[in-house]
């Protein structure tokens, strides 16, 4: 039997096109032919359990064998195998009707995976890095006889009678000169620990012909001997195709050290299965994340049964849980998937929607069933939380009743226990409820330690999101604002009825103010004079809650009008505390020169407190400390 042809794609040109357009994609040859592979191994094991095939089935397996001194990589299966008639109906007929269509398409293409996807490619992938592909075959049959078919990149095709004795397929690529770096035993692990570590098939990867470090020769020059190795390199019933309840803790444990081997344990896990309207498995682990900074993400792989697809999930997970790591398969998810595709998916949006839905749920459960170990969590788990909370509708309505609220003594409320505790003190005579908070603990304790003195409770908002997560709450909220501690002092930031009487007339006010005006001479610090306890600073500089919210959402690239916050100057208010001593004392000076020097000191230290004095204001600070000492 011999036969020539001619591959119905009425062009001379399609070759080339994969070759060079899907240059960059090349690694996803050994994807598609050993999940072809993978596919008529399956399938004889299908037909095999309705009867449809008696055979002996024997050790179904693929396998990949590297040739280095041939320059061949061959793909085996024991699956279906394929006629000659066959072969021709699936191989030499590509999936699309002509020259023109493809070439008008391709254009739009964005990726290899969009490309091979439209077009049925995945097997013609194999001459992206072949010069000569070879298929030895033989069909499960009765009576079929083996056939072999070769193709050298042109549209040309013979087919002879083939050599295979036993069912199944040998594909046998001839790798080209401008694709060696795949004639290496590491890079085809690379990628077939990328793409097959958890095919359901198992995996065989043999090397012929390598060669080792052997010792020296006479000469002390190093020898080398021939090696073979030939291992299953893949599990084929990784956790997430198993029942829950067969699993254990460690289980889950060793699976997550399998995939992130340098990782600290998660924190916990959810098992996703579910079959209708949509088919999903997968694994989701919250990791523990080193500091708030670290956003590790890219840390989800995709699969289409059990074959890797991508760890660009974002279309398929939400925004706010691509900080999560771990598994999702879906088979109603093409293997060739383009970014389009995710975007425009109805069962993509479905799966996205049921994640949002089982996390929200395990939390709730875990708060619900030990509210201390959920705390002792929050750390870990607020980022989450907190970026769900304010990204995703649904999922707020779920969270709003276990986000936390982390005081400065380390209490957690939430919500609405918040609401309770602060409600009696820090509700203003306008009617709104004031929650006030701080962002730096330390830098702006002088403040936190005011509020406290005035009976408020101050929040610790200094996570990476709180700043929107702030302006978030204010939404939700009804009735309350917010506003940080150091946004003006304690007396001035719920609006009350007991400040303490102004022991300066008009006359003296008007000095004192004109003294600070000329001591501190800059157009950004406007001073204002407040009858404030006599506990509290000489001196307290501030800035606007709106205006510095704004420029800090600026400052992180916030789009819109924040841009116009970002280019306006920074300006201060000056709160010279009318009450206190020392402004009496000043008044009470008689030289100019005195009371100028010690309302510049009680100025900068005022800065000082809010870190705002630096460079040559800092060292004429310290100078003048000493003369004063």
């Amino acid at each position: 039997m011999q036969e020539k042809g001619t591959i119905s794609i009425h062009t001379e040109n399609i070759f080339p096109i994969i070759k060079k357009f899907l240059y960059s994609d090349n690694e996803i040859f050994l994807r598609e032919l050993v999940s072809n592979a993978v596919d008529a191994t399956q399938k004889i094991k299908r037909l095999a359990s309705l009867g449809q095939y008696n055979g002996e089935l024997g050790n179904l397996q693929v396998e990949v064998a590297l040739d280095i001194d041939n320059k061949t990589i061959t793909i085996s299966d024991n699956g279906l195998g394929m006629t000659a008639d066959e072969i021709k109906k699936y191989i030499n007929q590509i999936a699309f009707s002509g020259a023109t269509e493809f070439v008008e398409k391709f254009k739009e293409a964005k990726d290899a995976n969009e490309i091979i996807g439209r077009f049925g490619l995945g097997f013609y992938s194999a001459f992206m890095v072949a010069n000569i592909v070879e298929i030895n075959t033989l069909s499960y049959q009765d009576g079929s006889e083996p056939a072999h078919w070769t193709c050298d990149g042109s549209t040309s095709f013979e087919i002879n009678e083939g050599t295979r004795t036993t069912r199944g397929t040998d594909i046998i690529l001839h790798i080209n000169d401008e694709s060696e770096e795949f004639l290496s035993r590491p890079r085809l692990q690379e990628i077939l620990d990328k793409y097959a570590k958890f095919l359901p098939v198992p995996i065989k990867f043999g090397v012929t012909d390598e060669q080792e470090p052997d010792g020296e020769d006479e000469e002390g020059k190093p020898k080398y001997k021939s090696v073979e190795v030939d291992n299953i390199i893949n599990d084929t019933n990784p956790i997430w195709t198993k029942s829950p309840n067969e699993l254990k803790d460690e289980d889950y444990l060793n699976f997550y050290k399998e995939l992130y081997p340098y990782s600290e344990d998660p924190l916990f896990w959810i098992h996703l299965n579910v079959d209708y309207p949509f088919n999903l498995t997968g694994v989701l682990y919250f990791p523990k994340l080193k500091n708030d900074y670290e956003f590790q993400r890219n840390k989800i792989k995709l699969y289409s049964r059990q074959v890797f697809i991508t760890d660009e999930v974002k279309d398929i997970v939400p925004e706010f849980l691509m900080l999560l790591h771990g598994v999702i398969d879906s088979p109603d998810i093409p293997l060739n998937v383009s970014r389009s595709f995710l975007q425009a998916d109805s069962n993509v949006k479905k799966i996205n929607s049921y994640i949002t839905k089982k996390v929200a749920d395990k939390l709730a459960d875990l708060f619900k069933a030990d509210r201390k170990a959920y705390e002792d969590k929050w750390s870990d788990i607020g980022l989450f939380v907190k970026y769900g909370f304010l990204s995703d509708d649904k999922f707020y309505e779920k969270a709003k009743d276990f986000v936390l609220l982390t005081n400065t003594a380390k209490e957690t409320f939430t919500l609405n226990e918040y609401k309770e505790k602060v409600e009696p003190a820090q509700t203003g005579n306008d009617g709104q409820l004031v929650y006030i908070y701080t962002n730096d603990p330390d830098k702006q304790d002088a403040f936190i330690q005011s509020a406290n003195r005035k009976g408020y409770d101050v929040l610790l908002m200094n996570s990476p999101i709180d700043n929107h997560f702030v302006s978030h709450l204010e939404q939700k909220l009804e009735k309350t604002s917010m506003k940080r501690v150091d946004a003006d002092v304690a007396d001035k930031l719920i609006k009350k009825d007991d400040a303490p009487a102004h022991i300066l007339n008009d006359e003296q006010s008007a000095s004192v103010k004109t003294i600070f005006d000329s001591a501190i001479n800059k157009p950004a610090f406007k001073v204002e004079l407040e009858s404030l306890s006599p506990e509290e600073l000489p001196v307290t500089v501030t800035m606007d809650e709106f205006m510095r919210r704004m420029k800090e959402m600026a400052a992180m690239g916030g789009g819109g009008g924040m841009s116009f916050y970002g280019q306006m100057p920074d300006n201060y208010k000056v709160v010279v505390n009318a009450n206190h001593k020392l402004i009496t004392r000043i008044l009470g000076e008689e030289n100019a020169d005195t009371q100028a020097q010690l309302a510049k000191q009680a100025f900068d230290l005022a800065l000082l407190s809010q870190g705002l004095l630096t460079g040559a204001d800092l060292t004429e600070f310290v100078n003048r400390s000493v003369n004063l000492i």
